[in-house]
């Protein structure tokens, strides 16, 4: 999924809507992320989103 397509489908969704990532164990909020340049020929940027860790 692209960062476009993200916020295509994050936009339909309600303001106050919480966002959870599934973390293998359950559900966890998402605390942040982190921007990733193209690592090489080729390969496209990256956005990685960060889970809570202090749940």
């Amino acid at each position: 999924m692209t960062v476009a397509q993200l916020l295509e489908q994050l936009a339909k969704m309600p303001e106050d809507a919480v966002v959870l990532m599934e973390n293998g164990a359950g559900l966890s909020l998402i605390s942040g992320l982190d921007f990733f340049e193209s690592q090489g020929p080729g390969a496209p940027a990256e956005v990685v989103l960060l889970p809570n860790m202090n749940e």
